[in-house]
């Protein structure tokens, strides 16, 4: 997910990987193919190109026979993932591209706006009007901007309960908010060019505040309709609950009291204020919400402060887009004028430039302790949000875990979202123990703040492997030419460049992950990278195999693609593992670049959200700008194979690599499509199969306004079936 329109652009993605990190043999191999295709060869066959490690167990497959889904009696047992039989096909019928500015969904569907921005989650609060008049704290009360990942949590008493789905939690993300175009806030600016470069924009404190607020994660109480057709919030519940780039938040694990993270807030280094550009989300084993930061760059600014610093510490900011005089991406927080050093004080922190004797006297690492997966309960209201700094600092999409066992590490997966970045997991210490389901933040601290961070390397041959980023190991130590590492804090915290140093495999943005639970291969969404096959840095490879000029774009890899892999012996903590490409994204009309033989029931450019449900369903949705002139964004059904059930391939830039088995409206179709200008993201089902909800972002027309209001809202859509039946109950059947 990235920013929308100037001065928020949609293109704003952070790009600061020009590391050369090419393996030899990756260099050599690919002169080796290239020179083969020129040859009029077909490449390697398959079993030489992508070898055979063992394959995740699939679930047994000889009984054709399904049982009827959970009703929606809460005491129905929540069938246990990879349990269910998939379908074979998908039954329902296609929704048509669509340019509308209203949304589409499939025949015998409906779908429903709820919980638009700023809805009101307390009495008292007054409701959305269509104007400025909502108040920059009534939005600690409110639905913030631009929905993302989300979870529903089943509640039974005051308890969460997996199987429950009367009654729930609906947890989402609150990712940035929209800019001077579509905000009702407006975005009023003070020149001032007598002031210091990172302060000649000022804006209205009020203003800030309201899109400090509009931040975070909202926490929803939901009850079942009484005609048993979706849910309506709890008004007044006990659990509604704002979380913003204001609330006071924990750093826990290897990074919490360490020098790094030590501020003027905090000169201990254990807290920080707030969390920020939340994108996609998860659930963790034990019941917990995952929420994730990604695009904290945009918030922060940088003066001119290289010589208080260390020249590694400098280049640990540049890597992750901080140079001297950086003004952030326009939100211009750290800009209001305040006489008061209380307010001001409260804005300087967006401020990351050195002024003071140390560090406790300024802001310089307030930049430091954002960029965490952070762990929120939802049922215990006066919990402060924990940021887990052992599974890393990076631009977080969401996170992951693969299917627990008993006895085994816990482990989780997750993607660094920009163009060139890393695919990275995280296994835990502690092993695996069903005791711990509803143990909330004192299971994250068992599970989550010891553990070994990974990263990705795709070889060319189809076979890839997980190398550790653990202090001392690997040249991360203080020996390390560009960032030296001083210890497991310093590693963590400057994860990429570690991650460099490692020789990890850029990628084409890595966006959601998300487990099969019928095969537990693990499958993650790269979007698109207009500088793939066209920077130096970032030449073709096996794993990012496209490069081309279509629909007007210039060349690289405009629609993007989904990688899949299947870990060595079916062990999510082996350091081995097999991949390949699920799906290349195309509009089925790019016949060159259309290598999953899409067409036009099940088309689609730059694949983003992912979601497996517990039946083993693949849910993609989409944030896209190369095909909108056809159709807006899109959520797509799908029923993967699973790691080479597919072919090697050439990708029209001479690049070999291997597809998975061709795509047909037996198994991927599109469900619903987006209002015009959105994007379609987050989502999350209930236990019970009847109800899905998504999210939709920035739509560029009145979608969501109240009525006869003129601007429009993202919000969360409800999807139904029409007959009360569980989702795809025709292709349950």
């Amino acid at each position: 997910m990235t920013l929308l329109n100037k001065p928020l652009a949609h293109e704003a993605v952070e790009d600061s990987n020009t590391s050369n990190n090419i393996e030899f043999q990756t260099i050599i191999n690919r002169r080796m193919h290239r020179r083969h295709i020129l040859k009029g060869g077909t490449g390697l066959t398959a079993a030489a190109f992508f070898g055979a490690l063992p394959l995740v167990g699939c679930s047994d497959d000889d009984d054709d026979s399904i049982s009827r889904l959970p009703s929606d009696d809460d005491q129905a047992a929540l069938p246990a993932q990879g349990s269910l039989k998939r379908p074979d096909t998908l039954k329902f019928t296609a929704v048509a591209h669509s340019t509308a500015d209203t949304m589409s969904v499939a025949e015998g569907y409906q779908a429903e706006i709820i919980l638009p921005l700023g809805t009101p989650l307390m009495s008292g609060i007054a409701d959305w009007k269509d104007n400025r008049e909502q108040s920059a704290e009534s939005f600690e009360w409110r639905m913030g901007d631009n929905h993302d990942g989300m979870w529903f949590f089943g509640k039974k008493g005051n308890n969460y309960d997996a199987k429950a789905s009367k009654n729930g939690l609906l947890v989402m993300n609150h990712e940035y908010v929209n800019s001077s175009e579509l905000s009702p806030f407006g975005y009023h600016v003070i020149s001032d060019n007598n002031a210091a470069p990172i302060y000649q924009n000022r804006r209205l404190a009020s203003d800030v505040r309201r899109e400090v607020n509009c931040h975070g994660v909202a926490v929803v109480e939901m009850t079942r309709r009484a005609d048993g057709m979706g849910y309506e919030m709890v008004k007044d519940s006990k659990y509604n609950r704002r979380i913003t780039s204001s609330t006071p938040a924990q750093l826990t694990g290897p990074v919490a009291g360490s020098d790094l993270v030590k501020t003027k807030f905090d000169p201990t280094g254990f807290q920080t204020r707030g969390i920020n550009n939340n994108c996609g989300a998860g659930l963790s084993p034990w019941g917990t919400y995952l929420t994730t930061e990604e695009n904290f760059l945009g918030v922060f600014a940088r003066g001119q402060d290289a010589e208080q610093l260390s020249a590694g510490h400098n280049y640990g900011r540049e890597r992750y887009g901080a140079g001297e005089n950086f003004p952030g991406w326009e939100y211009l927080w750290h800009t209001p004028y305040a006489k008061d050093e209380i307010i001001a004080d409260e804005f300087a922190r967006w401020d990351m430039t050195a002024t003071g004797a140390d560090a406790t006297e300024d802001y310089r690492n307030g930049f430091n302790t954002f960029g965490y997966i952070t762990e929120i309960d939802p049922f215990d209201r006066h919990s402060a949000p924990q940021k887990r700094t052992a599974l890393g600092r990076f631009a977080h999409e969401n996170c992951a875990y693969a299917p627990v066992e008993s006895g085994k590490p816990v482990v989780f997966y997750m993607g660094d979202d920009a163009r060139g970045e890393y695919i990275y997991k995280f296994v835990s210490k502690a092993r695996w123990s069903n005791a711990d389901i509803g143990g909330g933040l004192k299971a994250g601290d068992k599970y989550l703040n010891e553990g070994t961070l990974y990263v990705a390397v795709f070889h060319e041959d189809g076979r890839g492997e997980w190398r550790p980023l653990v202090h001392g190991q690997n040249g991360l130590d203080a020996t390390n030419a560009e960032l030296p590492f001083a210890g497991q804090d310093e590693v963590l915290v400057f994860a990429r460049a570690a991650a460099d140093a490692l020789g990890a495999t850029k990628m084409d943005r890595p966006e959601w992950v998300s487990v099969s639970p019928m095969t537990g291969e693990v499958y993650v969404t790269l979007t698109n990278n207009k500088y793939r096959g066209e920077r130096e840095d970032q030449p073709l490879s096996a794993a990012n195999p496209r490069s081309y000029e279509a629909r007007g774009k210039s060349r690289g890899n405009d629609n993007g693609h989904i990688i899949r892999w299947a870990e060595a012996g079916g062990d999510h903590a082996a350091t081995r593992f097999e991949w390949d490409i699920y799906l290349f994204a195309a509009p089925s009309e790019l016949a060159a670049e259309n290598l999953s033989q899409l067409n036009k029931n099940n088309d689609l450019s730059s694949p983003d959200g992912l979601y497996f449900d517990p039946r083993g369903v693949l849910w993609i949705q989409t944030d896209d700008g190369a095909y909108t002139d056809t159709s807006s964004c899109m959520l797509l059904a799908a029923l993967p194979g699973q790691v080479n059930d597919g072919a090697p391939t050439t990708t029209s830039a001479g690049q070999q690599t291997r597809v998975g088995m061709t795509a047909s409206d037996d198994n991927i179709k599109r469900f619903f499509v987006g209002p015009e200008g959105c994007e379609v993201t987050g989502i999350t089902m209930t236990p019970d199969f009847k109800t899905l909800f998504i999210n939709i972002q920035h739509p560029g027309n009145t979608w969501g306004a109240v009525a006869g209001g003129s601007t429009p809202r993202s919000a969360t859509v409800m999807i139904t079936r029409e007959d009360g039946d569980v989702i795809l109950a025709e292709s349950f059947t």
